[in-house]
């Protein structure tokens, strides 16, 4: 099966989002959007629904109900093949979700062999090409508890990258970090950014946001509360709300 994209689409499109665990309502009528090459980040408080916005996006929550569009396809449609639109998608979580049994370059190449049917010979040079642009040429042969948290994360990014995805989501990626190792990842994410690759940000890192983004949301108690322009947003918060987060935080 193969789905088209429509070349009008967005990247991501949400629609009147709503997300309830239990009787617990997490998203309340999100309207959501990020064109092809932008970089949004998401900000907000813990629980504020930043992160099961985000995992709505590929489906990994269930939305209760609206409608959400990946390159204009609708993912909740019982006709999707979610597993294609998601092969699009790149994923990089706050845990790094490697396999700890595996090497370095098998974590990178398993997946390709597997879901892209790819040759060995292929998935390895597509892997090692990554591990270079994150800047981890000749660990191929380590493995995972034998790298430090920085590189892990950088290692679950060319995962992704070795996919070859149309865009990537990134989960609050530098939260599980010690504070000497965010930078690494972070330029990787500058480079991704700057590569003209569409990335949806959940974040605690401002500078980040304000240097790299495009467009700054604001989330608090499952709504967008503002969204704007970095710089304009984080210096000068319209929002009462924003402006008593980020003097928490900046």
């Amino acid at each position: 099966m193969t789905l088209a994209a429509s070349p009008a689409a967005r990247a991501i499109e949400v629609r009147e989002l709503h997300k309830y665990f239990g009787a617990n309502q997490v998203l309340k009528g999100i309207d959501f959007q990020v064109d092809f090459g932008q970089v949004v980040c998401v900000i907000g408080p813990s629980g504020s629904g930043k992160s099961t916005l985000l995992r709505c996006v590929n489906r990994l929550e269930e939305p209760s109900s609206g409608t959400v569009l990946v390159e204009g396809i609708d993912i909740c449609d019982p006709e999707t093949d979610i597993d294609l639109v998601r092969s699009r998608i790149g994923m990089v979580f706050q845990q790094f979700n490697l396999f700890p049994h595996l090497s370095v370059l098998r974590n990178l190449t398993l997946a390709q062999k597997r879901v892209r049917k790819r040759s060995k010979e292929e998935a390895v040079a597509i892997a090692r090409a990554n591990l270079e642009k994150v800047g981890l040429r000749g660990k191929e042969d380590a493995y995972p508890a034998h790298l430090s948290g920085g590189q892990q994360q950088r290692v679950a990014i060319a995962r992704a990258l070795s996919m070859d995805p149309d865009m990537m989501l990134f989960d609050e990626p530098t939260s599980a970090l010690d504070p000497e190792l965010v930078g690494d990842v972070l330029a990787v994410m500058r480079q991704l950014a700057s590569d003209g690759m569409t990335m949806m940000v959940v974040t605690h890192e401002m500078g980040f946001a304000r240097e790299v983004g495009d467009r700054l949301v604001f989330m608090d108690d499952g709504v967008i509360v503002e969204s704007g322009d970095p710089r304009a947003m984080l210096s000068d918060p319209q929002h009462e709300r924003t402006r008593g987060f980020l003097s928490k935080v900046l």
